[in-house]
């Protein structure tokens, strides 16, 4: 089960950064500027962002695998309208569809773990979901850069269309069929909609329950800001902004570049590989969730800031540190969905990963928009690139800031684990 739902994220996470590979391939043939190129790119997260509420309604309504499949037949779609646009508006809808279409990639799996595994083995599973995403990014780079000569990016396209199809193949072969949880008022509705027939607990919203109790939770609360600008910031550096850092700050070539990409990706494989062994024994020894996260987020910042010190001599390496240092927010997404009972796990994950990939949109775009603006002004393209980055530094550092400002508020004593009774049996 775990690896068909790891092959479909794969082509998930290659089709999101992707663009940073090919960005000098569009900026050439379409003449795309700074805020154009971030558009584009950006257009898959707010495709994928838009469906975030609705799948986790979906996902405790009918399951992971009906869900995902239903998905993953639009990106199949958006990936050959991708192949067959013409235009930068086809390009940009075309993408959209393929951010629509896998929005439920990460999201359909983490639902499946929280129903079936412990704690322990949820934060692992999901470390190494997210190192098979990083190896889907890590296939996005020189993979990618040497398929090009072969098949054209409109090949690239189709190949993957292709691959996805096979994906839904191997989830209907290898991923238990899903239980229907009841509406209130249908006909088995007695039995408190609960997946396996038995009586929902006491006090749990039913599956179509709305999203405000999930929005007001504390622990939502707390890590929100996080997921949206450091998370989130993160994930569009990674997809977008590094390449062209590299290249236009840098100066390398574009081949240099998917070079330095790879690295990036496989430093980001690696870390999600040790976080998945290491975090058993942490949560044991009492660095689980938020209190890891607390201590140590203000690396990150820390080596921004050193990049942006060195300006044109902070390559690949110095950006994979930097990657690597900020993984420890991605603890905060299997903290948030612990925090509720199975019943709502799918809305809680789902609230939380709008989070992220809103802040991926904003960040992307806006980056691309404050370079723009800054370029028209006079300022050289490297610093241009110095001053926009600077800016979402302290966005990162102001939602840190409000994570451990709440957590001293509330006297440090908070957890992420499930509460006993919801705990799976596994």
């Amino acid at each position: 089960m775990f690896l068909a739902f790891a092959f479909a994220y794969f082509f998930s996470a290659l089709l999101r950064a992707v663009t940073a590979t090919l960005a000098p391939v569009f900026s050439a043939e379409l003449q795309l500027a700074a805020g154009q190129l971030g558009l584009l790119a950006g257009a898959y997260f707010l495709g994928f962002s838009s469906m975030q509420l609705p799948l986790g309604s979906a996902l405790d309504r009918w399951g992971p695998r009906r869900v995902l499949l239903g998905f993953l037949a639009v990106a199949v779609f958006g990936c050959a309208a991708f192949a067959r646009a013409q235009g930068l508006v086809e390009l940009i809808l075309a993408r959209l569809l393929i951010g629509v279409g896998v929005a439920a990639c990460l999201m359909a799996p983490l639902t499946a773990f929280r129903h079936h595994l412990s704690a322990a083995a949820q934060l692992r599973a999901n470390s190494w979901m997210l190192m098979t995403g990083s190896l889907g990014m890590l296939a996005s780079t020189l993979p990618v850069q040497w398929l090009l000569p072969l098949t054209g990016w409109r090949g690239l396209f189709w190949l993957v269309a292709g691959l996805l199809l096979l994906s839904m193949g191997l989830l209907t072969l290898a991923v238990p069929a899903d239980r229907v949880r009841a509406a209130p008022g249908a006909a088995d509705a007695a039995t408190g909609g609960a997946a396996d027939g038995a009586a929902a607990p006491a006090g749990e919203p039913a599956p179509t329950a709305g999203y405000s109790a999930v929005f007001r939770h504390p622990a939502f609360v707390r890590v929100a800001p996080l997921g949206v600008a450091v998370y989130g910031g993160m994930v569009a550096m990674q997809s977008l902004w590094i390449g062209p850092w590299l290249t236009q700050v840098g100066g390398w070539a574009p081949a240099q570049a998917a070079q330095g990409l790879f690295v990036v990706n496989l430093a980001m494989l690696l870390a999600f590989l040790c976080w998945g062994l290491v975090m058993p024994r942490l949560i044991r020894a009492g660095w689980a969730g938020e209190r890891l996260i607390a201590a140590a987020w203000p690396l990150g910042p820390l080596c921004l800031a050193w990049i942006l010190w060195r300006g044109a001599d902070a390559g690949a390496g110095t950006w994979a540190l930097w990657c690597v240092l900020t993984s420890v927010v991605t603890l905060s997404q299997p903290a948030v969905g612990q925090a509720f009972p199975p019943s709502q796990a799918g809305r809680a994950l789902s609230a939380f990963n709008l989070m992220i990939f809103v802040g991926v949109f904003a960040v992307q775009w806006g980056l691309g928009l404050a370079i723009d603006a800054l370029r028209a002004a006079g300022w050289p393209v490297g610093q241009a690139y110095r001053l926009a980055f600077a800016a979402f530094l302290v966005l990162t550092v102001l939602a840190g800031l409000w994570l451990n400002l709440l957590r001293w508020r509330a006297g440090g004593a908070l957890r992420s684990d499930p509460p006993p009774e919801a705990r799976p049996r596994r």
